[in-house]
């Protein structure tokens, strides 16, 4: 799957579980981190868990598994890392400090129904 497609299904499955305020950024020309990061609030941590858990297996039911998933122990940041594409879903207070969009403020961003 081509890494568009994938944020784009990725922003998708987050928004279908409600997740907040989602942004796609695009990061292609600025890292060889990844093409894409995707930040998504959820309103406890029960709603991150069950916002990666979704995107875990909506992508595995495509054939696209995480290379590596951060953060399952109950905290306020979970990240799934695809390789070309990174899903960030935080809680409010989380996303507020640690400000990725800030960060990648040279980042092209779109919102979910943007790409």
């Amino acid at each position: 799957m081509e890494p568009k497609e994938l944020a784009k299904n990725a922003a998708r499955i987050l928004s279908d579980k409600k997740a907040a305020d989602i942004r796609v950024l695009e990061v292609t020309d600025l890292t060889v981190l990844a093409d894409y990061f995707i930040i998504a609030t959820g309103t406890s941590s029960t709603h991150l868990k069950t916002l990666a858990d979704e995107v875990e297996f909506m992508l595995k039911k495509q054939g696209v598994a995480p290379g590596h998933i951060e953060g399952r122990g109950g905290g306020n940041w979970l990240l799934l890392d695809y390789g070309s594409v990174v899903v960030h879903v935080l809680l409010q207070d989380a996303r507020e400090f640690y400000s990725i969009e800030r960060l990648w403020s040279d980042a092209k961003q779109y919102g979910e129904d943007d790409l």
